[in-house]
């Protein structure tokens, strides 16, 4: 096992909890705009999804010890914070009413494109152990 990737696993599992309980009871207090709620549920969905992937690859790298693996999981931490991170900032400055959210914006494709290059590392992680 790989001790750091379960702890993000975890660390990112019981945030994605907290912060999705506040959007499903606090946010909607703030705001009623669907748009906006539905930014920040992409967030945590994607939050929790990827930090299941991550207990998988801490577990998984113990039967293929493979630097692949290691650039998955680095690639999927990126993308959450990068992905789901910018949608949460970008829910705080909408509400708002900041005009930051153009800056912030290109940030949410950057951490999509790390998730994807982490599910295409444990693609070769896998395909490199036949």
């Amino acid at each position: 096992m790989h001790r750091n990737y379960l702890i993000a696993a975890a660390l990112f599992g019981a945030s994605g909890v907290a912060l999705g309980a506040f959007g499903a009871h606090g946010l909607r207090n703030v705001t009623s705009d669907e748009k906006i709620l539905h930014g920040y549920q992409t967030a945590v969905q994607y939050q929790l999804y990827h930090a299941i992937v991550l207990l998988a690859l801490g577990i998984l790298y113990e039967r293929i010890p493979v630097k692949l693996i290691r650039w998955a999981a680095r690639c999927f931490i990126s993308g959450i914070l990068l992905f789901s991170g910018s949608l949460y900032l970008l829910t705080l400055l909408k509400v708002q009413g900041s005009s930051v959210v153009k800056i912030i914006g290109p940030l949410t494709p950057l951490g999509g494109v790390f998730l994807i290059a982490g599910w295409l590392f444990l693609l070769a992680a896998v395909m490199k152990k036949r």
